[in-house]
């Protein structure tokens, strides 16, 4: 199996895992309480754990296709069935939801909640994930603008199709990033500088994913807007001696292949 987890996981209904999140909410203000907002998320998770049975801190989950590995650690799971991600940040943010999201296709849960302990008074989200990962793995693919004939095009394709028929689609981002560039040789091949040109010459060298000395790669996830990256790649490629962008984006439902030249 690719994605491998020390235990059994139940899938529950929006109701229970609302009763249970009620429970766990209410530990969390009383430590809250007691405890204040300015101690790290462990001493809060450690805590929730003293109080509460059923709870499980950092479960390991390893997510591999074929060399490449990379291992996640889910904060809090109560009665295998409950996923909680602890924040102590300024405030919940979209990467947090989207980390969230992530955990609950990968362990196979369809309801979880962010809490960040930080403010004055908690903050909390519902993060819910109705679809299920051996469900996204033959998405739509778009590739009527794929140039498959360009530096190692057809190969960069190729791993990413691996990838979905073995994890499916709609995870984060960067886990795909990562093993493609695995694949493609490790960072020390692939994260190469690349000289930006301004109106008197050469400015600096930025780093980027390349194919080819001239050719780069760039994964996103994005559900919208696509015009919009779209036209700040071509900005790109206008102040370096790139001759293409090969873009992939991933979503639970589509792939788009795409070549900027």
């Amino acid at each position: 199996m690719p994605i491998h987890y020390p235990i059994v996981t139940k899938r529950i209904s929006q109701a229970e895992f609302k009763l249970l999140a009620s429970e766990v909410v209410g530990h969390i203000i009383d430590i809250h309480n007691e405890f204040g907002r300015f101690f790290d998320e462990l001493i809060y998770k450690k805590a929730l754990a003293d109080r509460m049975s059923g709870v499980m801190l950092e479960v390991e989950i390893v997510v591999s296709h074929g060399s490449f590995a990379k291992s996640y650690f889910v904060d809090v799971l109560v009665n295998s069935s409950g996923l909680f991600e602890f924040k102590a940040a300024d405030a919940i943010h979209a990467r947090h939801r989207g980390q969230t999201l992530n955990y609950l296709l990968l362990l196979d849960l369809a309801h979880g909640k962010v809490i960040n302990v930080r403010p004055e008074s908690i903050g909390q989200e519902f993060v819910n994930c109705p679809a299920r990962l051996c469900e996204l793995k033959n998405p739509i693919i778009v590739d009527h603008r794929w140039h498959a004939q360009m530096a190692d095009a057809s190969r960069l394709r190729d791993i990413v199709g691996a990838l979905i028929s073995d994890w499916g689609a709609g995870l984060e981002i960067a886990l795909y990033e990562e093993a493609i560039t695995h694949f493609l040789g490790g960072e020390d091949k692939v994260l190469l500088p690349v000289p930006v040109f301004g109106k008197k010459g050469h400015l600096a060298d930025q780093r980027m994913r390349l194919l080819a000395p001239d050719v780069a790669f760039k994964i996103t996830g994005m559900q919208e807007r696509l015009d919009n990256f779209e036209d700040e790649a071509r900005k790109l490629l206008k102040h370096t001696a790139l001759k293409a962008i090969h873009w992939i984006n991933i979503t639970q439902t589509t792939i788009h292949f795409t070549t900027l030249k």
